[in-house]
């Protein structure tokens, strides 16, 4: 898979994830409805939309952490609300998460909160468990110490490294990256960004990125996921410019949508 991958245009690949009639709902309250998507394996696709219009709770969809009101969702080749617990946990060690706020348990070290994973999947041996931490850790850009530190002792920065380093432990296929370079400043976001872009051409990644950062869409991604009117268009930020959507064309031509443009130029 990877050998035609790495020769067949991305968009020509087939789905890793596979979205119909997703309906998502909250009381009264309807946040998607007939949502369709998919996405191909090795892209790297940004998800944007304004407050409200279920990013995150999509993300969540995907992975099972949520249950929508209707629809299908394909993970990886498989029906999700028809895999059994076992087949289901199996389906989502391919997959690798960092959240928002890092999610790190803050009574462990960067280290164990690395292993964590290897030891409830793997049968690695203790020492290799270790080793694979140690090459997360250098895969992530932390310095060698950050291991033996609790994530109290990190920056924000380093904190959201540490949760990439964990996603990465089970060498997953596709990584579901939330909000990543939120509260970082703009050097450390842009180093991030390029961490991501390296990351996923070294190791031929599938990658699903709910963001608002232009600067992230414009440089990494291959095509953009705009949630609008409960369902989502998906294209190439050039045709998004080109979207009369009144919502589509104030993020992407406001001050901040030309400053990305010319910043990636």
């Amino acid at each position: 898979m990877a050998g035609s991958n790495a020769i067949q245009p991305v968009f020509e690949r087939p789905p890793v994830i596979r979205v119909r009639g997703l309906v998502t709902r909250f009381g009264p309250q309807t946040v998607h409805d007939g949502l369709d998507l998919d996405v191909r394996a090795g892209e790297v696709l940004g998800v944007v939309g304004g407050s409200g219009t279920g990013k995150s709770v999509l993300l969540k969809e995907i992975l099972g952490l949520m249950t929508p009101a209707a629809g299908r969702i394909e993970l990886l080749g498989h029906d999700t609300a028809s895999l059994s617990r076992s087949a289901r946990a199996a389906v989502q060690t391919r997959t690798g998460v960092l959240f928002q706020n890092g999610a790190l348990f803050s009574s462990m070290t960067v280290a164990e909160n690395i292993m964590l994973p290897l030891r409830e999947h793997t049968r690695l041996s203790p020492a290799l468990i270790a080793e694979v931490a140690r090459v997360k850790i250098a895969m992530a850009g932390l310095p060698p110490d950050a291991g033996a530190k609790s994530p109290a002792q990190l920056s924000g920065g380093m904190v959201k490294r540490a949760g990439l380093a964990r996603a990465l432990a089970l060498d997953p296929d596709i990584l579901f990256l939330d909000e990543p370079t939120a509260g970082l400043d703009p050097i450390g976001a842009a180093a991030f960004d390029t961490l991501i872009q390296s990351l996923q051409r070294s190791l031929g990644l599938t990658v699903f990125m709910v963001t608002h950062d232009l600067d992230s869409l414009t440089t990494i991604c291959d095509r953009i996921a705009v949630l609008v009117d409960k369902r989502i268009r998906v294209a190439r930020l050039e045709d998004h410019l080109a979207d009369p959507h009144p919502w589509i064309h104030d993020y992407f031509h406001g001050p901040r949508g030309r400053a990305a443009r010319r910043a990636s130029e």
